[in-house]
């Protein structure tokens, strides 16, 4: 199928390779580059800061870190997911998208390899440094996927959420195995996840090279950004909805292993629990939004991936040890269909890609600061209660409100732009 045209708010731009003087064949090979580099992309905005959870043992061991500067650890990468999102638009707007993901991935490079520094504040410093990157990548990806992929929008929302769940698999699963054969120390094992920056970084380069220049309208809007999205009920459903799978998604993360094992599993048991959740993640964040896209209502299909995540975690609070593998299925492909369902939900409820990167930004930037608080939530309910029941009917409840602004998240509106439009002006 040949694409069509992309209308943005700088004027009408031609699909991936065309607007780079290719056609046909060319055209073709350009789009397939251009999709490699956004898959490279998005496997390095979990990696870098995933692998710390599973090292956190060895780390607070050997560093003589405390609980609590642990948990703040694994906490910092959510903070700057949420409070950096505001600034990622404006500098979209300022340098480029290309250029500005290209940024995102020197900053992870840079962080990673200053983690390699044998100090404590290096340590958190570049921990900082590598978040601010990937919240860079973000919020600015999937307005790139809507601009440069109008028309496969869908599946190529599939792509990129199997993406990052495939990269924390990997993480999870990987790096204590690979330290061990390796005989690396936990710095260098974490230093070892940026080479996969440092070849998305090559291959992502091009991209800045044919598309280098900024028009001077882009550059002044980078000074005006999109008005009253956060006066607006649609966009704040969008913003619920990635919010409440994010701290379901992280608080079950947190804690599940934990629970595991109290539930009579060894440790190693519990840990893999974790990483088979992840991979049953991948087929649910790839198939949702092609279901949503094609074959069932936006509505329904995030409603029953809010049920599969209900049902695991209903299972995991009657009977945790009696079927650990159903369990994590369910939680699984429920997580793995509702992070990707509230990325289409970014792009579908945003008319153009400007819009998409501050809906973006206010998702993300709520999202991730409601879901930093998961994991503490948890932990004080359990600590309070001395029992896991609380926290995970508190989880359920929130799956309740999930399902709720999934399905008003999922209405075929946009929201809009307050500056841009005058008299009564409803949600399109």
């Amino acid at each position: 199928m040949t694409q069509k045209a992309v209308q943005t708010d700088g004027g009408q731009l031609p699909p991936a390779g065309e607007r780079n003087g290719e056609s046909g064949s060319s055209a073709g090979r350009v789009a397939w580059i251009t999709v490699a580099g956004i898959v490279l992309l998005a496997l390095n905005l979990r990696p870098a800061l995933v692998a710390v959870s599973p090292l956190t043992p060895v780390i607070g061991r050997e560093a003589g870190l405390s609980s609590s500067a642990i948990s703040l650890l694994t906490s910092l990468p959510l903070l700057c997911f949420g409070l950096l999102a505001p600034v990622s638009p404006r500098l979209g707007r300022r340098l480029g998208m290309e250029r500005a993901l290209l940024v995102a991935m020197v900053l992870v490079i840079v962080g990673t390899a200053i983690r390699l520094i044998p100090d404590m504040a290096a340590l958190f410093g570049g921990t900082v440094v590598i978040g601010a990157g990937i919240a860079i990548g973000n919020v600015l990806l999937p307005g790139l996927i809507k601009r440069d992929f109008p028309h496969r929008v869908g599946p190529m929302m599939g792509v990129y959420s199997m993406t990052l769940f495939a990269g924390a698999a990997a993480a999870a699963g990987l790096t204590v195995p690979v330290q061990h054969l390796s005989g690396l120390g936990w710095r260098a094992m974490l230093t070892c996840w940026g080479a996969l920056a440092v070849l998305a970084l090559a291959v992502w380069l091009p991209q800045v090279r044919k598309r280098s220049r900024v028009s001077s309208r882009a550059a002044a809007e980078a000074t005006h950004p999109v008005r009253g999205l956060w006066r607006q009920p649609l966009a704040w459903h969008v913003a619920a909805f990635m919010g409440l799978q994010s701290l379901t998604y992280y608080a079950a993360a947190a804690w599940i292993p934990t629970l595991l094992e109290n539930a009579g599993l060894s440790q190693g048991t519990a840990g893999w629990m974790l990483s088979f959740s992840s991979l049953l993640g991948i087929a649910g964040s790839f198939l949702a939004p092609v279901l949503a896209e094609r074959r069932m209502p936006a509505g329904a299909v995030a409603t029953a991936s809010t049920v599969l995540s209900a049902s695991g975690i209903a299972g995991l609070l009657a009977a945790p040890a009696a079927a650990p593998y159903v369990w994590m299925v369910l939680l699984g492909l429920g997580q793995g269909g509702a992070i990707s369902l509230a990325m289409l939900f970014i792009v579908q409820r945003a008319p153009d890609t400007r819009h998409v990167a501050q809906l973006s930004s206010m998702a993300q930037c709520f999202g991730y600061i409601l879901a930093a608080s998961g994991p503490l939530v948890l932990g004080t309910l359990h600590d309070t209660s001395g029992a896991w029941t609380l926290p995970l009917t508190v989880l359920l409840a929130l799956l309740v409100l999930q399902a709720v602004f999934g399905l008003l998240a999922s209405r075929n509106r946009h929201v809009r732009d307050s500056a841009s439009v005058s008299g009564p002006r409803p949600d399109r």
